[in-house]
């Protein structure tokens, strides 16, 4: 409530309760030598026997003192002479096979230093690492290639190595390998590519492909549920983030439609409420099974073409072609059964968002 002034009349100041400040600690205390009474302090800490000393008169202020610094230096970007003071090295890897824990020679001045680095690295280098870091390179160039996460190349490799280990890569091609690995990889990491893509990625032949993927397939189920039944653990941890984690589930490789539809969207260039409503079609298309027998792509294609119509966004059946890598008569042919269930298909919720079914273009027989 506003209070009413005389003229005149001047208002006192509210004086507030002045908040007591919180704690902090003091930085104006500081160590001095109760000799030498020298301020600035001229003390020394060494850290060889953890001692502080006062260097004008000797006396020792403080003993065994915790030393807080790191415990090691790194400056081996800027070290030209070989003289890193560095006393660890990087940690195991899981990727290679071995310990990886030997201590090195360095690789010094002097023909005897020379001969003990080169000697101490043929003994201890594994042969089996070779062929794995060239699979690896090839992953990793594959999926720097095709735009995909870092994630989905740590599981493909991590895949690999356990089908190198379990004896699947027997008589198949490295990559066919690597095909049928990244195409697990990126189903479980929820970065959806079909075989086409798989294909065009590796350059490697479809139905091979699909023979490698089956073993692979076969393999991790097997090894996964012999894990259950021992009561392990099926999670795999690389460098030090879980990249898998379920137990393996041949259902969740199956190719879904509406996992292909936000990337499809994406290039065809259509706005987030279209991408959503093709999404939608599509999710309910697995549910009610919908275009059973047809491909995952077809389906896709098809569910872009109906939402785009339905929110008044139409996309060329030509063009959505193009971009999912099937021909627009295969998108008509899947579109035609779509418009023949749209009824049961477009349930109260896809009306909900605002679509007209009248917009629908009505096939040709």
């Amino acid at each position: 409530m506003a209070q009413l002034l005389s003229p005149g009349q001047v208002l006192e100041p509210v004086v507030q309760k002045k908040k007591d400040d919180e704690w902090r600690e003091n930085l104006n205390v500081r160590m001095i030598c109760r000799e030498c009474q020298e301020d600035p302090p001229n003390l020394y800490e060494d850290h060889a026997s953890g001692d502080m000393v006062c260097t004008s008169c000797g006396l020792v202020l403080a003993e065994r003192s915790v030393d807080v610094s790191s415990e090691w230096r790194t400056f081996s970007n800027d070290d030209q002479g070989n003289d890193d003071p560095s006393r660890v090295g990087d940690g195991p890897n899981a990727l290679l096979n071995g310990a990886q824990l030997n201590t090195g020679i360095a690789f010094g001045d002097g023909i005897r230093s020379k001969d003990l680095h080169r000697a101490q690295s043929k003994a201890n280098v594994d042969k089996g690492n070779k062929p794995l870091l060239v699979a690896y390179k090839q992953i990793g160039a594959l999926c720097d290639g095709f735009q995909m996460p870092g994630s989905v190349s740590e599981t493909t490799k991590h895949l690999y190595k356990d089908c190198i280990e379990g004896g699947v890569g027997k008589g198949k091609s490295v990559e066919a390998l690597i095909a049928a690995c990244l195409f697990i990889a990126c189903r479980r990491n929820k970065v959806a590519r079909s075989f086409r893509e798989i294909m065009d990625l590796t350059k490697v032949p479809k139905k091979e492909i699909g023979r490698t993927f089956k073993q692979v397939e076969a393999f991790f189920r097997d090894r996964d549920a012999e894990k259950k039944r021992n009561g392990e653990s099926t999670n795999m941890v690389a460098g030090g983030t879980l990249v898998m984690e379920e137990e393996y589930d041949p259902q969740d490789n199956a190719q879904n439609p509406a996992d292909l539809c936000n990337r499809f969207c994406n290039t065809l260039d259509m706005d987030q409420k279209t991408t959503n409503l093709a999404i939608a079609i599509a999710a309910k298309l697995s549910e009610t099974g919908g275009l059973a027998g047809r491909s995952p792509l077809s389906a896709a294609s098809a569910s872009i073409y109906m939402a785009g119509h339905l929110l008044g966004n139409p996309k060329p059946a030509k063009e959505i072609a193009t971009v999912v890598g099937v021909s627009d008569s295969t998108i008509r042919g899947a579109y035609k059964l779509l418009w023949r269930e749209r009824e049961t298909l477009l349930d109260d919720e896809i009306k909900a968002r605002g679509i007209n079914i009248e917009a629908l273009p009505v096939p040709k027989n």
